[in-house]
């Protein structure tokens, strides 16, 4: 088994995330419509991302704040060379993107890294006081939004795809 660590003084820590590829950058928008086509034009693209509804999967039922959750989101997801930029604009009930909205404005919300073991991972945040926030998933994944406020100063996505 490889693991991946940092070293602090002359002890090493195992990571929270062994793939330290940053995946994704969530915004929040108050009108994805409008903001997708000012990321195309800003970025030079022929057609405007597609946006698509997010809610809750059977498989993997939307949870916020610990209670169950009717929470959706308009998606669009803009892939860069190194990077993907998702655009989420806040539909139905609470989540943490309508209370980022409601409290922040809109902005970046979240950095996304991939994971093994979603249980594992959030166990071992909660360890490292990274507390989840918001779990949810789809047919072939789920997601987990770790408050990372405190001490990373935003949340952190982990996303885990069963195909992989």
């Amino acid at each position: 088994m490889f693991v991946v660590g940092f070293t602090v003084g002359n002890s090493k820590r195992e990571a929270l995330v062994a793939e330290q590829k940053m995946m994704q950058v969530g915004i929040i928008v108050a009108d994805i419509e409008k903001a997708a086509e000012h990321w195309a034009a800003f970025l030079g693209l022929e057609e405007t991302p597609q946006i698509r509804m997010a809610s809750s999967s059977e498989r993997v039922p939307t949870e916020y704040r610990g209670e169950p959750s009717d929470a959706s989101a308009k998606l669009a997801f803009i892939r860069l060379e190194n990077i993907t930029i998702e655009l989420i604009e806040p539909v139905g009930d609470h989540s943490t993107w309508s209370e980022f909205l409601e409290t922040k404005g809109e902005g970046v919300h979240h950095i996304a890294f991939n994971v093994r073991d979603m249980n594992d991972r959030i166990r071992e945040f909660g360890k490292r006081e990274i507390p989840m926030v918001q779990r949810g998933g789809w047919a072939t994944g789920e997601y987990a939004y770790m408050d990372g406020g405190k001490n990373l100063g935003l949340i952190v996505e982990l996303l885990e795809n069963y195909n992989r």
